[in-house]
């Protein structure tokens, strides 16, 4: 379980091919704070430490399935990745509820400026059936996009706004954002159990 406050955005530093998984190393500054089988987002996405390797990185694999639904397959040599270790039980919640289980991925449309902050505009296929089950953004709600929680503006059918602040800019990968990049998408765990409750009562 995360919250969507990212701890820091790391460079990848190899990625090599696995039987059709890759494994992704990866250098960050609590490297050595990480241990065997810990679970880290990476750009929202759940990933399990492998291996602790002498060159001070670690190594996680993603499987096929999420490198379908997510971007971590267009990750090289020198990407920035969003990283966030899991919640401990006695912290505070400062983002939301975040399970670290990407939904779909989202295409930046826009980059707009407005007095020192950023407006990014996102756009994203769902369709009916799973909009119905809460695969969708909600005005004011809650989404995550590449591991950052953030609360949603301009609510569409299928596409949605975020305002970036500038910490948040220069401490996660949103800087490198561009329009045309693919971004991961959760949408709330809430949303979703709601939207499923709400079909037992039909």
């Amino acid at each position: 379980m995360f919250s969507g406050i990212v701890e820091e955005a790391a460079r990848v530093t190899a990625v090599r091919e696995n039987n059709g998984n890759i494994d992704i190393d990866v250098k960050c500054s609590f490297v050595d704070e990480l241990t065997i089988d810990q679970s880290v987002a990476h750009n929202g996405v759940c990933l399990t430490v492998v291996s602790l390797n002498p060159d001070g990185t670690y190594t996680v694999t993603a499987i096929r399935e999420t490198l379908d639904r997510s971007n971590l397959g267009a990750l090289t040599e020198g990407s920035l990745v969003n990283l966030e270790r899991s919640m401990k039980l006695d912290g505070r919640l400062d983002g939301h509820i975040v399970q670290g289980h990407v939904d779909t991925t989202a295409v930046c449309e826009s980059i707009t400026e407005v007095d020192g902050s950023a407006y990014f505009r996102f756009r994203y296929d769902i369709d009916p059936a799973m909009a119905a089950k809460g695969y969708v953004t909600v005005e004011k709600g809650s989404v995550t996009v590449n591991g950052v929680s953030l609360t949603v503006c301009d609510s569409d059918r299928n596409a949605f706004s975020v305002a970036i602040i500038p910490y948040t800019m220069e401490h996660t990968n949103f800087h490198a954002i561009k329009a045309g990049d693919r971004v991961n998408i959760e949408f709330d765990i809430i949303g979703k159990y709601l939207a499923r409750l709400n079909e037992f009562k039909a």
